[in-house]
């Protein structure tokens, strides 16, 4: 009974929640270590697809880490990286596969944009970086804790560029039509705001989003 107890602890042990904690704030991919920028730019006009490339690089990130933390010591280091890309490969060849089998629409909104998660830094840097030297369970946690910062960010980006750019989530009309600006009836007071719907605003607002964290957090402002 004790060892069950002592397992469950370890398991879940305090180190093993920071992975999980650490990338919504101090750590996270996007805001602070500024990788997979390009999928925040480019998924994000639309809520539906930036959440399927959020639960695509989760998949693969998390299953990514546990097989290569599996196999860690049978990796000749002078092939690490190889090897590597032949796990992140065969991983997004089945997760491209699903969506065009389940979800072809969404599929063909993203485009490109699946295969590309091949050369994703944030996959890649937590291969070399942790599952490299770890235990597939921490490695199975850092893959879903970093998964999930990428998430929330690219989420939060895409329902504010969505939402203020063509006033519709997921397809359906959230602003009322009541609001917008008839000009025959002279009635309304809204309008889409179409510049939500280009790239440059990506950038703006995950650029505000990090002012906001590094204002709120003051240990991740750089010292000069």
């Amino acid at each position: 009974m004790s060892t069950e107890v002592k397992t469950k602890e370890s398991l879940f042990s305090k180190k093993n929640r920071q992975l999980l904690k650490d990338p919504f704030n101090d750590n996270n991919p996007i805001t602070v270590q500024v990788l997979g920028i390009c999928s925040a730019l480019a998924i994000t006009v639309k809520l539906e697809p930036a959440i399927v490339m959020s639960l695509s690089v989760m998949f693969v990130l998390a299953a990514g880490n546990v097989i290569i933390s599996l196999i860690r010591n049978l990796i000749p280091n002078r092939i690490r990286i190889i090897v590597q890309l032949v796990v992140v490969a065969s991983l997004v060849i089945l997760v491209d596969q699903f969506l065009k089998a389940f979800a072809y629409d969404v599929s063909k909104q993203l485009s490109v944009f699946v295969g590309l998660i091949i050369t994703n830094c944030i996959i890649m840097g937590r291969f070399e970086a942790f599952a490299l030297g770890n235990g597939p369970w921490k490695a199975f946690l850092d893959g879903i804790g970093n998964s999930i910062g990428y998430a929330v960010i690219l989420i939060a980006v895409a329902f504010v560029r969505e939402l203020l750019g063509s006033g519709q989530l997921l397809g359906k009309q959230i602003i009322p039509l009541s609001w917008y600006i008839d000009l025959d009836k002279g009635t309304g007071f809204y309008a889409n705001n179409g510049f939500f719907l280009f790239p440059p605003m990506a950038l703006i607002v995950v650029g505000m989003i990090i002012w906001a964290q590094r204002a709120k957090n003051t240990k991740l402002i750089e010292e000069n």
